[in-house]
């Protein structure tokens, strides 16, 4: 049986014991099947500690509590199936006598006591039969649980005052789902860093958070959503997700009523906002914003005919007491990317080298960073902090990252390796690796640029690319492509001592054409 990760482990403990999702649910949305997730609840169950402390371990904690030793499968009572049909037609008639499917649960375990099931187990099998019935019955969405977000497809022009260049702002919509309440935001894209500090934004707007957020199937939130692969979430969509303590349920693929409460959020915003501003011109997104504030006040206070009440005086009733509260910091967007540590414990990053624990050496981390800050992490722990670089070739090493110097004689690649190397190659490819090796302040440093100099060798030959570096340290031609460019142009025949053939060059003089003469 193939192991399952701990994030994805971690996920299905945090929907349904933290979200206090259904176990179905939690296991449908991180795509194990409901056994397993039962299975993992059960042992979670057993190590005696919060949910909250079990989340904020890294990873490699997490798999010692999770694996101390195999546990047995304990075997389970038989339980008695609840009369589904009784239960149907009881609620049928809960507007006069106000019963519930709980109270209904409560009286079928007096029944039955042990033998009967669990309230979660209990809702999942009366939910069933209703799809059989039904299969098409109405969505019922419940306070507080579900936001819908989606794009419109009307955009708004803004204006550039200088140039008088149109561009189109791009209307972003969230609706509650038992309420309808609404929030728009007009941003300058759909992309990923836009689509995100919309939501947090929403989520200000609102005064707390949904259990579940269904977006439709944009790349700035889902990267796969098919049966094959399953639901797979952007990273930093996911990362806002725990952030503020909800799940992801993106809209299923040609499943329109999946999002119909976000298409009609949709149609009612194009009609009483976008509509009545198409007269306007507008500078900025800032501007729009502001003007679809005013109109939005107005569009939530209509009184919506087939309730008799407003989208505000619903979100205030159904979905404002149930909506979780807002984290005590507010979510920084970062970027995300994955690296694999190099032979000289750095990562790339944006053509910049961040270091890393030597004990790393070769490891897949991952990298969140910001315009400010650059954090790495391993298996969900910390493990390197710096300040974001910003200019090509720079890096940042962090002396409790560097080994001992007895340590790099241990590693497949060291200084010894590329000396050897240079030595085979010529005196002047000697001095040079030599010279890189002084002019850094630990070796692994050079290690990159060594091994793309030296592999020239490999295509132009050993005693050309020696030739080469004699050149290019004459005129102080230190890039890679400067060596190169003069292998390539055989430029070190210019100088007397290489060239042996009959060949006679007549530029000779200092001004000769060429990029790599500065």
């Amino acid at each position: 049986m193939r192991k399952i990760s701990m994030k994805k482990i971690t996920e299905v403990l945090r929907l349904h014991l933290k979200l206090d999702l259904s176990l179905r649910q939690s296991a449908t949305l991180c795509k194990v099947s409901l056994g397993t997730a039962s299975n993992y609840i059960k042992r979670f169950n057993e190590l005696d500690i919060t949910i909250d402390e079990f989340i904020s371990y890294d990873e490699m904690k997490q798999e010692k509590l999770f694996y101390p030793a195999k546990i047995g499968v304990k075997t389970q009572a038989l339980k008695v199936m609840p009369d589904l049909i009784y239960i149907h037609n009881e609620l049928k008639k809960k507007r006069q006598t106000k019963v519930t499917l709980a109270l209904l649960h409560d009286e079928y375990k007096e029944l039955y006591g042990d033998k009967a099931y669990s309230y979660t187990q209990f809702r999942e099998h009366y939910v069933r039969f209703l799809n059989k019935i039904n299969p098409s019955m109405k969505q019922v969405h419940l306070s507080g649980e579900k936001l819908f977000v989606d794009y419109s497809g009307l955009t708004m022009p803004i204006v550039n005052n200088k140039t008088g260049e149109i561009t189109t702002a791009q209307i972003f919509v969230a609706v509650l789902g038992a309420s309808g309440y609404t929030y728009v935001d007009s941003t300058y894209s759909q992309k990923q860093r836009d689509f995100i500090l919309s939501h947090v934004k929403a989520y200000e707007f609102f005064g707390g958070v949904p259990k579940i957020v269904v977006p439709d199937n944009l790349k700035s939130a889902v990267i796969k959503n098919n049966k094959k692969d399953g639901v797979i979430i952007n990273q930093s969509y996911a990362t806002l997700a725990r952030h503020y303590g909800m799940a992801v349920e993106p809209a299923r693929v040609y499943k329109p009523k999946d999002k119909s409460k976000a298409e009609l959020g949709v149609k009612g915003i194009q009609r009483w906002i976008l509509a009545s501003l198409r007269k306007r011109t507008f500078y900025s997104v800032d501007e729009l914003n502001d003007a679809i504030s005013i109109l939005l006040d107005k569009y939530n206070n209509k009184i919506v005919k087939k309730f008799k009440k407003s989208r505000t005086e619903m979100f205030e009733e159904l979905d404002k007491p149930y909506l979780q509260p807002l984290p005590a910091n507010r979510f920084i967007y970062r970027d995300y990317k994955s690296a694999k540590v190099s032979p000289s414990y750095h990562i790339i990053l944006d053509n910049c080298e961040y270091s890393v624990p030597f004990k790393y050496l070769s490891h897949i981390v991952d990298v969140w960073y910001s315009a400010q800050t650059v954090e790495i992490y391993y298996k969900g722990k910390l493990i390197a902090t710096h300040p974001k670089l910003h200019f090509a070739g720079d890096i940042s090493t962090l002396k409790e990252h560097m080994p001992k110097n007895h340590q790099y004689q241990h590693e497949k690649t060291n200084p010894g390796k590329f000396l050897n190397w240079a030595s085979n190659i010529g005196d002047n490819t000697l001095i040079c690796v030599k010279n890189q090796f002084d002019n850094v302040i630990h070796p692994p440093n050079a290690y990159r640029k060594l091994n793309a100099v030296l592999s020239l060798a490999s295509t132009y030959g050993k005693s050309e690319l020696d030739m080469a570096i004699s050149y290019a340290n004459e005129h102080n031609l230190v890039n890679t492509a400067s060596i190169k460019s003069i292998l390539d142009k055989k430029l070190y025949l210019q100088n007397p001592v290489n060239n042996t053939s009959d060949v006679k060059i007549h530029n000779t003089h200092q001004y000769l054409r060429g990029n790599i003469y500065q």
